[in-house]
């Protein structure tokens, strides 16, 4: 069975970096994206399982990426971790209203990020295996 796929969408490098380099530790494949329109590209073009999502990013920000790949049939499915140094209720509160699945504010820890991977791959795994 090959790895699962997850992109890390983010314009800051070291975030994008040092994500990639726990979650491949881990048994992911990764996938790297650092702006709007890539992380748009790679959800379409490639299908992820779970994109972990930076909200303030150029070209266009997570909100709106999350809002597509939502009203996308073919990628409703996929599960969104918003990553992001906004971290006000108001900013949860848009990020949940718009689709996402859970919330990290940044800084974060990279175990947490792993475990939350695993917890959401797993569960993905044992819904398609019990249907």
């Amino acid at each position: 069975m090959p790895a699962p796929e997850i992109l890390v969408a983010d314009d800051e490098p070291h975030i994008v970096r040092s994500l990639s380099f726990v979650l491949r530790k881990a048994g992911f494949e990764v996938i790297e994206a650092r702006d709007g329109q890539e992380a748009m590209d790679c959800i379409q073009n490639q299908r992820p399982c779970l994109v972990f999502l930076d909200i303030m990013m150029p070209v266009c920000d997570g909100y709106e990426i999350c809002r597509k790949v939502r009203s996308d049939p073919e990628l409703k499915d996929t599960r969104i971790v918003f990553l992001t140094a906004l971290g006000q209720d108001t900013d949860r509160e848009t990020g949940m209203k718009c689709g996402g699945d859970f919330y990290l504010t940044k800084p974060f820890s990279p175990s947490e990020a792993v475990r939350l991977a695993n917890q959401i791959v797993r569960k993905e795994q044992d819904d398609t295996e019990a249907t």
